[in-house]
This record gives C-alpha cells, sequence and structure tokens, in this order.
C-alpha cells in the first residue's frame, strides 16, 4: 500500500469518524461509569462497523466484476459524487447547528445527561447510524486491490478508534459543544477528497 494510499485512507478515516465523534461526546456525558474497558466498548463498535462499511461496499461491486469492468472509467466521477453528497450533508448540518447555538437554541446536554447506560442494541444502533455513510465509500475504493482495500478499511477503522475514544473523554469533560464543528470539519475533509479522486482519475 502506497504512502499516498496510507494518507488518502487517514484522511477518510477521521472525515468519516466525526459523526461517531459527534455521538460519543454525548455518550461521554451521559455514561455513569466510563471505565477503560466501556471507553473501548463505545469506541472499538464505531470502529467495527466504519472497518466494515467500506469493506461491504467492496464486495458488493466486486460481485458484478464484468459490470464493475465497464464502469471504471466513471468511478472518479462517482466518487466525487458520493463524497460531495456526504460531505456537503455533514457540511450543511454543522453550519445549521452552529446556526442554532448562537441563536440560543438548546443544544440537548442536559437530556442527554440524564440519560442511563447505553444499551448492546442502542450502541448497535449508533454503530449503524454513524456508519452508514462509509458503505458507499467501499465504491470509491472499488480499483483497490483486496489486500489494499482491507488495509485501507482497517485504518479508516483505527482512525475512528482513537477520534472515538478522545471524543468520550472531550464529551465526559465538556459536553457537546465540539458536534457542530466537527461536522463541518469532517464535510470539508470528505469534499477535499472527492475533489482530489476525481482530478487524479480524470486528469492524470
Amino acid at each position: 500500500m502506497s504512502f499516498e494510499l496510507v494518507i488518502r485512507s487517514i484522511l477518510l478515516g477521521v472525515g468519516l469518524a466525526m459523526d461517531a465523534f459527534s455521538v460519543s461526546l454525548a455518550d461521554g456525558l451521559s455514561e455513569k461509569r466510563l471505565n477503560t474497558g466501556r471507553v473501548l466498548t463505545i469506541a472499538g463498535t464505531f470502529a467495527v462497523f466504519q472497518f466494515l462499511m467500506p469493506v461491504i461496499g467492496w464486495v458488493l461491486v466486486h460481485t458484478a466484476e464484468e459490470k464493475f469492468t465497464a464502469l471504471q472509467m466513471f468511478i472518479p466521477w462517482i466518487a466525487l459524487i458520493l463524497l460531495l453528497y456526504i460531505g456537503g450533508k455533514m457540511l450543511i448540518e454543522g453550519i445549521r447547528e452552529k446556526k442554532d447555538r448562537t441563536s440560543g437554541a438548546p443544544d440537548g446536554s442536559e437530556a442527554v445527561s440524564q440519560s442511563g447506560r447505553l444499551s448492546a442494541g442502542e450502541l448497535f444502533l449508533q454503530g449503524v447510524a454513524t456508519s452508514i455513510d462509509a458503505l458507499s465509500v467501499g465504491f470509491t475504493i472499488a480499483s483497490y486491490s483486496a489486500a489494499t482495500a482491507l488495509a485501507s478499511s482497517a485504518i479508516i477503522g483505527v482512525v475512528t478508534l482513537m477520534i472515538c475514544i478522545a471524543g468520550l473523554f472531550i464529551g465526559r469533560k465538556i459536553g457537546t459543544r465540539l458536534t457542530a464543528g466537527a461536522s463541518v470539519m469532517g464535510g470539508i475533509v470528505l469534499i477535499g477528497i472527492g475533489i482530489e479522486i476525481w482530478v487524479k482519475g480524470v486528469f492524470f
């Protein structure tokens, strides 16, 4: 796996992990006993789903390999559209949330802090909800070999793990004030990656 693909995978991980980071902030605020095991369980759940979704997307593309070959020339365009959509959605949500906070709308911290320990089912649903966009990323890495796709997905998972661990501890300390900024940053990163894939695929 080249250095360039490693960097791209790290940036994809950062962008995709921002939703999970925002949820981790709330989870850190709501969890009554945030010990090491609990931190690893919550962050690890997000990381596993962020690893699995691109792999599933890659597999889905390659189950129709003969059609995939015909679509290869369109991959830069598809990657651009998907990442613009995902990134743009995160960007708009983050800007909207910042406006809500500026106007004095409640940030939900009090409601979150009153909730109890997350059940396994709730954590599972959070993992799915925050990683579903990563399924589309399976198409953006469709040109990778199986080993490279697995390595890229593993990097995304590790990045998510570290970001969510940080989110849990930050949420415990300061609450959910960073959620809007995280969405904006994640959106910008994903849009940038989409443009980079498109430029290299079309012009180089």
